[in-house]
């Protein structure tokens, strides 16, 4: 297997690479991870079962996507494929600590602000060219022009039929999709291409104090559900919400809009996880039905 792989970077780029060392690091909890180097260079590699390349394929491609804005750092991926029985991804190596000051974390804050102003290159409105995952779970993205439908379709509407599908007990869901068009009545955002899973664990700093986000589920949508998903989960420091509005204020009905958002991730959580998440849906969905 790390031959192979060994092979593909050199392939991809340019330059002779063999294997000689290979460390198990801290990946998460749904792919194994390794630090590999030939005394050299080093790669970070994700690996997983051979049917989830396209997991992969997708997140590279959204680590891309997000490189060309030069806005805010992500590592480079080089490489992606199947060994074996394992799938896998190599990405460009960064040397991180989570010992940030307030400075850095206001950095990341404008650093994705600047993302997100960033202008959609084409007519399209809502989406990506591709599926991808959040987490595990499938995330849709097929383009719509409309917000409020994208976000009803596509986020809510498919994480409920996955839970209900599952045997979830959601006895407000049918009036929670039909009310979703009239909270987002009178909201037009401008397309923003977000990260998709903005939490703690899928961002962190450089030696050098430089913001870097990783892991991301991309697509174009409202900029507003990364802010959201940033105060979740614990969420970020203050110094980062104020980097961000400092470049790019939030609309005044965001707190509203906030809950719906974040309703997206615990479904999703809830599919994932099972536990006490499914409580936490049915409050958030009474508290956007009151």
């Amino acid at each position: 297997m790390w031959t192979k792989i060994g092979e593909e970077i050199a392939q991809a780029t340019g330059k002779d690479f063999e294997i000689v060392d290979h460390q198990s690091i801290g990946g998460g909890c749904i792919n194994q991870a390794y630090l590999i180097s030939n005394n050299q260079e080093q790669y970070f590699v994700k690996l997983n079962r051979a049917n989830l390349v396209e997991m992969f394929a997708a997140e590279a491609k959204g680590l891309s996507e997000i490189a060309t804005t030069a806005a805010i750092k992500v590592p480079i991926p080089i490489c992606w494929g199947i060994t074996g029985d394992q799938s896998y991804l190599v990405l460009e190596y960064l040397d991180l600590t989570d010992d940030a000051t307030p400075k850095n974390w206001n950095q990341m804050g404008r650093d994705l602000a600047t993302m997100h102003r960033h202008k959609i290159s084409s007519n399209r409105q809502f989406g990506w060219h591709t599926d991808n995952t959040i987490g595990s779970t499938p995330q849709i993205n097929t383009w719509e022009d409309n917000w409020a439908t994208f976000f009803t379709n596509h986020r809510i509407g498919y994480q409920l039929q996955l839970a209900q599908s599952n045997g979830g007990k959601f006895p407000r869901a049918t009036e929670l999709i039909a009310k979703i068009p009239k909270l987002l009545a009178n909201y037009r955002p401008k397309p923003s291409l977000i990260h998709g899973d903005l939490w703690s664990g899928n961002v962190s700093f450089t030696t050098a104090g430089v913001p870097v986000i990783f892991d991301p589920a991309t697509y174009w949508g409202d900029r507003e559900v990364d802010v959201a998903m940033a105060a979740l989960f614990g969420g970020f420091p203050n110094a980062f919400f104020q980097g961000y509005a400092d470049v790019y204020p939030l609309d005044p009905d965001y707190s509203t809009r906030k809950i719906l958002y974040d309703l997206y991730h615990i479904l999703n959580h809830h599919n994932l996880f099972g536990g006490n998440y499914q409580g936490q849906a049915n409050n958030m969905i009474d508290r956007l039905l009151w």
